[in-house]
């Protein structure tokens, strides 16, 4: 079976407030600003933004609380929920979900990653290797499909985890099991993802790059993501000009916070991340590709940089090879939804529509 992708689907990275105005800044982690939150979440479900992502780091506040605010705040705009396994138990992980999902008919995702840093992963009591990392995290997704399949009672006797007739009250809001997004780029990851996952998410690289390893995804039914950042304008020039602006006055401390970070991490995806950033022309992987903030924000940085046009147009060379979904964000992070949503979606719609007629010779 094939899942070639059809209309692709655009996510948004959510902000706690309105979002950095520059990308190599260092975000404010210790504060939370629920009420800018929650303005953000509303003005993204009027913007049509299909999910927003709640991101889990040790500098950021935790997603779940944060998840059960907004889901209350906004009607249609899902959350994706990024989450770590070996954090909580897969039954409590489960109940919770189940419960979000009917506080939000439904409106909730899953975003699985097994962590980027055993530094990190240390901060929370966690010593496993990257490999065993991902054998946890497969045993971790086993056990929701067996309870969200019905299995119940559930006995499991795993490397990781043991249960014992594991049963719950309250299932899924209309029994729809969260889409489940798998992140990374090792073999381990890609192999969770097809064996477990909807959808492959991955840090960006060209489109010819990326066909090179869609292939065994979309054959097996799956689609693949990339999470990236954006930046349009009318004109390309207007696009370079405002790039200049948020590059501008760089934070050379955080550069190398972010260096000292990576280069204690075993992510495959960070990793070659850096290396991309590291090996491109002046800071561009192509044209359109703007490598220059990695050092300072990481893989999501990389960077989709042009016109309306020229960003919409790029965006059906990734759809031509097998990308079906993207979760964007920007500098600031507002402001930039604003500009996608309004002005490079409809023209990714009518570039879509135009595909759709050219097989019978209505546009070529």
């Amino acid at each position: 079976m094939s899942s070639a992708p059809t209309a692709l689907r655009f996510h948004w990275g959510s902000a706690l407030d309105s979002g950095q105005k520059k990308s190599t800044e260092q975000y404010r982690s210790n504060v939370l600003d629920l009420e800018g939150a929650i303005d953000f979440a509303r003005e993204a479900d009027r913007l049509g933004v299909e999910s927003l992502l709640m991101a889990q780091s040790y500098s950021l506040p935790d997603p779940l609380p944060l998840l059960g605010a907004l889901v209350r705040e906004t009607r249609a705009v899902r959350y994706i929920l990024a989450y770590r396994p070996g954090l909580l138990s897969p039954t409590l992980f489960t109940q919770i979900v189940n419960t979000v999902s009917w506080m939000s008919e439904g409106r909730i995702a899953l975003n699985l990653v097994a962590g980027i840093s055993p530094v990190e992963q240390a901060y929370y009591g966690d010593f496993l290797a990257h490999d065993e990392r991902y054998a946890r995290a497969e045993e971790f997704l086993d056990i929701l499909h067996r309870l969200w399949g019905g299995e119940a009672p559930l006995s499991y006797d795993g490397d990781h985890y043991r249960l014992k007739d594991a049963q719950l009250g309250l299932g899924l809001h209309e029994g729809r099991r969260p889409e489940i997004y798998v992140s990374g780029a090792s073999g381990p990851a890609q192999r969770m993802a097809l064996r477990y996952g909807d959808c492959w998410f991955r840090y960006g690289d060209t489109p010819e790059e990326i066909a090179k390893v869609t292939g065994p995804f979309l054959e097996q039914g799956r689609q693949v993501g990339l999470r990236m950042q954006v930046l349009a304008r009318e004109t390309r020039e207007e696009a370079l000009a405002e790039l200049a602006e948020v590059m501008r006055d760089t934070d050379e401390n955080h550069r190398e916070f972010v260096a000292e970070f990576v280069a204690a991490a075993d992510s495959h995806a960070v990793k070659n991340s850096f290396r991309l950033a590291e090996q491109s022309d002046h800071g561009w992987l192509s044209p359109l590709i703007f490598s220059g903030a990695v050092a300072y924000r990481g893989g999501p940085a990389l960077c989709l940089v042009g016109s309306y046009a020229e960003v919409a147009g790029y965006l059906l060379e990734y759809k031509a090879a097998g990308v079906g979904q993207f979760i964007f964000s920007g500098w600031p992070a507002r402001d930039e939804m604003r500009h996608f949503y309004t002005r490079v979606v409809p023209l990714v719609r009518e570039l879509e529509a135009a595909e759709e007629l050219a097989p019978s010779g209505g546009v070529r």
